[in-house]
């Protein structure tokens, strides 16, 4: 699928993904060094990249899809310590040793794992740490999806897990299922079915009118020489 995995699912996205929470930002704030330079690859809509720049650190936000970076502009409006990107994780653009910590978060899976290593030697000032966030459920594909990811990139992380549950209305329900790359858009065959099946499951799963889902945040962070 690629950098256009998410076109057309961009607004959907920023509408119903999960964030991260307060006590996982604080937990990665407290990694990094005072004044650090992040570069947050694959940012998407900023879900993350928001989180970040309230910190007041200096961002580079690296991403492909120009639906994203729409939202992504957006969201990032409030924040002048935030210079969106228009590049891909194997090859950012940006500057050689030029970011203290290169984070990733809900992305990693996506990426040429070894020339994104390569890419993270060259963008990295010495001693730069990589962080990999991802939100994970229990039978979800973002577990295994994670797992892949983390697993196959990361050679001895630290690793810590923080709970952050989330809670759907019927409407983000249906928003959250069209958000991901293998859902089907409006104007693909088996829509219909999918909405039918997203629907049903909110129906028995949801109690008063909301559905809760048991997401953990998991941080892994590795430090480079």
């Amino acid at each position: 699928m690629g950098i256009e995995a998410f076109t057309g699912r961009a607004e959907a996205y920023v509408k119903s993904r999960p964030g991260y929470s307060d006590e996982a930002m604080e937990y990665i704030r407290n990694l990094v060094p005072q004044g650090a330079v992040f570069a947050d690859v694959g940012a998407g809509t900023g879900l993350f990249t928001v989180l970040l720049a309230r910190y007041g650190y200096e961002i580079f936000a690296v991403e492909p899809n120009a639906d994203m970076r729409e939202q992504l502009a957006v969201a990032l409006q409030p924040f002048p310590n935030v210079k969106i990107i228009a590049g891909t994780a194997e090859a950012t653009t940006l500057p050689g040793h030029s970011a203290d910590i290169i984070t990733c978060a809900q992305a990693l899976h996506w990426f040429k794992h070894d020339e994104f290593r390569e890419e993270c030697k060259r963008v990295g000032k010495p001693g730069y740490i990589v962080i990999g966030v991802h939100n994970v459920a229990p039978g979800e594909d973002n577990v295994l999806n994670g797992n892949q990811g983390t697993h196959d990139f990361f050679d001895d992380p630290v690793i810590r897990e923080f709970p952050n549950p989330i809670f759907y209305t019927r409407e983000t329900w249906i928003k959250y299922m069209l958000s991901h790359a293998k859902d089907p858009l409006p104007t693909d065959p088996g829509y219909d079915a999918h909405i039918e099946k997203v629907n049903a499951r909110f129906d028995s799963a949801s109690v008063d009118g909301l559905l809760r889902r048991d997401v953990t945040t998991i941080v892994y962070s590795e430090k480079n020489n």
